[in-house]
């Protein structure tokens, strides 16, 4: 998170910060029953397949999806996709699903899928969580609460495989993407792609069919499994990409989308990532006032020099970083990754101003601690899927940028609309791993075509720091839809508190009851 360069792959952040991991396979073509909704053609015994549910303790190799698994009333199964649906007979894949089933099976409207962000967070892990933090909502009551893992994700076979756990430590602590010579950045660009191909199984074939393309057409095969004719969806993040692309590919096929937290689907990559650093600018902004009114602030009392007062404080890490607990190195794409990650949510912002003073007393403990989660490390120096997923998943949803020229202005553009995370180095014009990835995007922006999908519920916070507010505004343009306009500092906000949103995000989930034009939660 240390350079721009990194962004360029195209960062979009998570919902929540843990995912699921492998488990075997069950038998999903047994049993076959009858397909709920339209079926393509050649799809026939995908669609048609019944989901053998079961215990959700087989699915879980992460210390946070042992514990999430092991809630009250969750089951699990695994679907069955083809790898490449231009070949539906050849390779197949499965993904991972869970199931927190409706409570009132009289008054049951079906399936509520939902997917978190990232890309590469785990689906159901997040329904894991939901469905024990608010077990008796209406939601809950009215739909089965359904995640699942996409296609090269947590509990999904086979998972991405790039780094190994000793490899991503060494890149977290190596500032080469931030010091390194043109030369220098490229080969580590070019072997984490190499490796991306060469250790995740099927090689190029399932690194060209990771893309959001294929994701929606595997959510179509969940949603006929579930027995749903129309898909009721919840999409957060990254999530809501699949949300409209889904819209696009199958529109006969929408109930309700719920997606908060948008992307714009018009905008390409560059100004995605320019956008995105300012919404981040803005965060820091805000922590920066807040921090100049606590009695202990790291940057000092006045912030109109917050930026200065952070490169003060992380910028020698490049040279020389400081230990932290454990005898690990807090380098300086660690610090500000921590930086980031405090920066989704009000509640961090205590533990930023701690982990930047430690800094300043020559230790990283917080910070580090704050980029583990962000990264997904557990304890035992294990990490999940996330990260390498999230790079290929990126790498095949949008064109890669490859222009030196342009590469140097996105830089420019970046540090000059989020100057504190400037790391006072010249830009270089180096280019990232999507540029060595050896198969071709799989998507791009545009705008979407939805004529005759219901109006989607568009919910876009004022002062998100990885989701702008104009995306949402964006978005809900595009889908046809409603706007929700929350105003607060954080990422998504749709069930984590709010009763403002809550209510009417559940209204329109179950009885498709649009908030009237222009509401605004607080």
């Amino acid at each position: 998170m240390s350079s721009v360069k990194r962004y360029l792959s195209g960062a979009v952040c998570l919902l929540v910060l843990a995912s699921a991991a492998a488990c075997t396979a069950g038998s999903p073509t047994s049993e076959p029953t009858v397909p709920a909704g339209p079926v393509p053609t050649g799809l026939e015994r995908f669609y048609s397949q019944r989901l053998d549910w079961g215990d959700c303790a087989p699915y879980a190799t992460s210390e946070t999806s042992k514990f999430v698994f092991a809630g009250e009333g969750l089951e699990c199964a695994r679907l069955t996709v083809p790898l490449d649906y231009s070949k539906p007979g050849d390779t197949t894949i499965t993904l991972g699903v869970l199931r927190h089933k409706a409570t009132d099976a009289d008054e049951r409207i079906g399936s509520l899928v939902l997917n978190p962000g990232g890309p590469g967070a785990s689906g159901m892990t997040a329904a894991g969580n939901f469905s024990a933090t608010m077990p008796e909502s209406r939601l809950t009551e009215r739909f089965d609460l359904v995640g699942f893992d996409p296609r090269g994700i947590g509990a999904s076979e086979p998972t991405v495989e790039c780094l190994t756990a000793p490899e991503r430590d060494a890149d977290r602590a190596d500032d080469t993407e931030v010091v390194g010579s043109v030369a220098e950045q490229e080969s580590e660009e070019r072997a984490f792609a190499d490796k991306c191909a060469d250790r995740t199984e099927y090689g190029e074939r399932m690194l060209a069919n990771l893309g959001t393309r294929d994701v929606v057409r595997d959510l179509d095969v969940l949603r006929s499994t579930l027995g749903d004719e129309k898909l009721t969806y919840l999409g957060y993040s990254y999530g809501t990409r699949i949300g409209y692309t889904y819209a696009e590919r199958f529109p006969g096929n929408v109930r309700a989308l719920l997606l908060d937290g948008a992307l714009d689907p018009e905008q390409d990559l560059v100004d995605s990532l320019v956008a995105q650093g300012k919404g981040f600018a803005t965060a820091f902004d805000e922590f920066a006032a807040w921090c100049a009114g606590q009695q202990d602030c790291a940057l000092g009392s006045d912030p109109a020099s917050a930026d200065s007062a952070y490169q003060d404080i992380v910028r020698p890490l490049i040279d020389n970083p400081v230990r932290s607990a454990g005898g690990r190195a807090l380098s300086y794409e660690d610090a500000t990754t921590g930086t980031i990650a405090a920066l989704y949510s009000q509640q961090q912002w205590p533990s930023l101003n701690t982990g930047l003073t430690e800094v300043k007393q020559g230790r990283g403990t917080t910070l580090l601690s704050l980029a583990d989660m962000y990264n997904e490390r557990e304890a035992n120096g294990e990490y999940t899927t996330t990260q390498d997923a999230f790079v290929a998943i990126r790498c095949v949803d949008d064109p890669r940028v490859t222009d030196e020229a342009e590469i140097l202005r996105a830089q420019r553009r970046y540090v000059e609309v989020a100057p504190f995370l400037d790391p006072g180095v010249s830009p270089s014009p180096a280019r990232d791993a999507c540029a060595f990835w050896p198969v071709p995007n799989s998507s791009e922006p545009h705008l979407p075509d939805v004529e005759g999908v219901p109006p989607a519920l568009v919910i876009s916070t004022t002062n998100d720091p990885a989701t702008p507010y104009e995306a949402g505004v964006s978005l809900a343009k595009a889908m046809n839809g409603r706007l929700l306009t929350f105003e607060g500092t954080q990422h998504t906000v749709f069930l984590q508190g709010n009763a403002c949103v809550d209510q009417a995000g559940t209204d329109y989930l179950v009885d498709g009851t649009l908030p009237p034009e222009g509401t605004r939660c607080g």
